[in-house]
């Protein structure tokens, strides 16, 4: 077997076994929390399973550079979509401006800030070989993660790593090295979903990908108007965090050259089931709208040369992945007929800036920009205080730079001229792509069954879609048959209260629910608990109503154990593979109907729908796709997509007043009377 067989082979098995391998990053995903519960399996092996769905299918139809031709306007086209970029902003005046120069023998150094959208400034050092007599090639290197900041004051990611502006400008280069959102002079923010509850940033169809690859794209317009630099022969790298830029701008922007980006990208198998996500902010990841898995950006860049780079013990960018990234993208290069424009470096060490990687890569643009092969001749190092390449002596009063995430993309408004049939049609494949392609059983199964004060309780289990089994609870009453069927949508908070005021007549058949939630069945109910049950019962008894509660994924039987942070990172798993909680619970809403209607006596009743407080938009959202829904009971309206749970892109769609609109013409909507 030869040796690139063997590496494909070895990835391959890595993929097919699930398994996690030396460098993955073991200690987060890898392990359980101590109170596991059974929606923690069911979520991890849910989540497996779709990966390997979309790895799968990932590039599997380019057959032909036609296939390939075809495909990749409309994947551009759903690139600049995930990452908010459709419609493009209006390319405004940059306003560039540099604030002062620093002198070294072999280069100058201008501190420039530009507006890639107005307020919207970005900082970055711009290193000028002096030995240039025509317009030179040009590389944009997009920083990484790198903290500089003294007493306060920061001096940008440009600072830790302008050893390769000076390198690159020492190799007759114009280096222009940018600073990101987060951690520039004027400090951002990439951890929207990561660690600050900006959870409507999904909801908005916001990435912090999508500003950093609109700076990218407004760099290249600067680039392109200076009179020392090639428009034509302009070249992206940066590693880490810039590595993943190097993908946006590369995959985007066909000014882009040659690129070489560091570290900066894997697939979904490492990031979802080895749990690389928990290393990285949002700025790696675009909203995946269209299901894919990362080959497809990488591949944006073909026929163009392309040197992946980085090394073997990262255990944020495993090298498995980087591997089957490689494989897949070179797929593309070979139909172009073009092998020797894709490269893979693979070099000894960690999540570092390595002199080992950093050869390869000068190397790389040599040859492609400057048909120069010969050996490099100096090594890139640090030469100045980050005093000295500081831009601002005061920051921008009219900056939106640290606060771009609000309004970045852009959002429905309330019109007279709205389309219901568009914004479903949207909704459809925009907010809810991740619902299962076709429909199979549900599998409806009886649990338990009891008696009391003339209602029927049964419990009931059922499939939601492959992998997910949910369980709903239906009361009836026993003296006659149910003349409508209602559906309550329970949150965490709902579902407690409901088992405890269910202990009053039903312990028996809630034992495992109460096992579950910590309850003591042996404790008598309280009097006030005795009386709810009692009312709940009368209702059932005398509207001839069958009455089901349910608690979606993530509720109840199915929520998840461990802290807060740990139930983040789950959260953040489902928005790699365009989903979210929310939106799949939107589908067991849908479910639960189905397999409700599928027991004896229930399918031709008419069907109602509830939600309790934290469940409003589920159902709302349920009920604008249920089909023969007579009325939709809520505790309050439709909330904005900051109170909301995160559903993807739904407030490009609409607003939340559209969405009440939409479910009060599909059906009769209850609401509290206003006081």
């Amino acid at each position: 077997m030869n040796t690139r067989a063997a590496v494909v082979l070895a990835a391959a098995f890595a993929f097919v076994t699930d398994s996690v391998s030396a460098a993955a990053y073991r200690n987060l995903y890898g392990k359980f929390p101590t109170n596991a519960t059974p929606g923690d399996r069911m979520f991890a092996d849910y989540l497996r399973a779709e990966t390997r769905t979309l790895g799968e299918r990932s590039l599997v139809d380019m057959h032909t550079l036609d296939d390939w031709d075809k495909h990749k306007v409309t994947a551009r086209k759903q690139l600049f979509e995930m990452l908010g970029l459709d419609p493009l902003p209006p390319k405004s005046d940059l306003k560039a401006t540099v604030t002062g120069t620093l002198d070294h023998p072999d280069f100058t150094v201008e501190k420039l800030h530009y507006q890639s959208r107005p307020g919207l400034y970005v900082t970055a050092n711009v290193y000028v070989p002096k030995k240039i007599s025509a317009p030179a090639p040009a590389i944009l290197y997009v920083c990484g993660h790198a903290l500089v900041k003294t007493d306060g004051v920061s001096y940008g990611n440009k600072v830790g790593y302008q050893h390769w502006g000076a390198w690159f400008a020492r190799n007759g280069y114009v280096c222009m090295v940018v600073d990101t959102v987060q951690l520039g002079e004027i400090e951002g923010i990439h951890h929207g979903t990561y660690n600050k509850d900006m959870w409507w940033w999904n909801s908005r169809g916001y990435s912090s990908a999508g500003s950093e690859a609109w700076n990218c794209i407004r760099a290249l317009d600067y680039l392109q108007s200076r009179k020392d630099v090639d428009g034509e022969r302009i070249g992206v790298t940066g590693r880490s965090g810039g590595g993943a830029y190097s993908w946006w701008i590369a995959a985007l922007d066909d000014r882009i050259k040659a690129a070489c980006p560091t570290a900066g990208i894997v697939d979904l198998h490492n990031h979802v089931v080895d749990g690389t996500v928990e290393g990285h902010c949002d700025c790696m990841f675009m909203v995946n709208t269209y299901r894919w898995d990362y080959a497809q950006v990488a591949a944006l860049m073909a026929p163009r040369p392309l040197l992946i780079v980085n090394t073997d013990k990262d255990t944020i960018f495993p090298l498995d992945g980087l591997v089957r990234l490689h494989e897949r993208v070179r797929g593309i290069y070979d139909l172009h007929n073009v092998p020797s424009q894709l490269g893979l470096i693979v070099t000894e060490g960690p999540h570092k800036d390595t002199q080992e990687l950093q050869v390869p890569v000068m190397r790389w643009f040599n040859k492609w920009l400057k048909k120069d092969e010969a050996p490099v001749p100096n090594y890139a190092e640090k030469l100045f205080t980050p005093q000295q390449l500081k831009v601002f002596e005061k920051l921008p009063a009219d900056e939106i730079t640290s606060k771009c995430y609000e309004n970045f993309t852009q959002l429905a408004v309330d019109s007279a001229g709205f389309d219901r049939k568009k914004a479903l049609a949207e909704l459809q494949v925009k907010t809810f792509g991740g619902w299962p392609a076709a429909t199979a059983p549900a599998n409806v199964r009886q649990l338990a069954s009891t008696e009391t004060d003339g209602v029927r309780l049964t419990v009931h289990e059922f499939d939601s879609e492959s992998g997910i089994r949910l369980r709903f609870y239906l009361a009836q009453p026993t003296a006659a048959a149910p003349k409508s069927l209602h559906i309550e949508t329970v949150d965490d908070a709902n579902w407690q209260q409901q088992l405890q005021i269910a202990k009053a007549g039903f312990a028996e058949a809630f034992g495992e629910e109460f096992a579950r939630a910590g309850i003591d069945a042996k404790t008598p109910a309280s009097p006030q608990q005795q009386k709810q049950f009692s009312g709940w019962m009368r209702y059932i008894r005398d509207n001839q109503a069958a009455y089901i509660t349910f608690a979606p994924r993530g509720v109840g039987m199915t929520a998840l154990g461990g802290d807060k942070r740990y139930q983040t990172q789950v959260r953040r798993r489902f928005m790699l593979l365009g989903e979210t909680v929310a939106s799949s619970q939107v589908w067991d809403v849908h479910r639960a109907s189905e397999a409700a209607r599928a027991l004896p006596g229930m399918g031709g009743l008419p069907l109602h729908f509830h939600a309790s407080p934290e469940m409003t938009e589920v159902a709302t959202f349920a009920a604008i796709f249920e089909p023969k829904l007579v009325s939709l009971t809520l505790s309050q309206p439709p909330r904005g997509d900051k109170e909301a749970p995160d559903f993807l892109n739904w407030s490009r769609i609409i607003t939340s007043g559209q969405l009440l609109t939409l479910a009060e013409q599909k059906t009769k909507v209850n609401l509290p009377k206003k006081r």
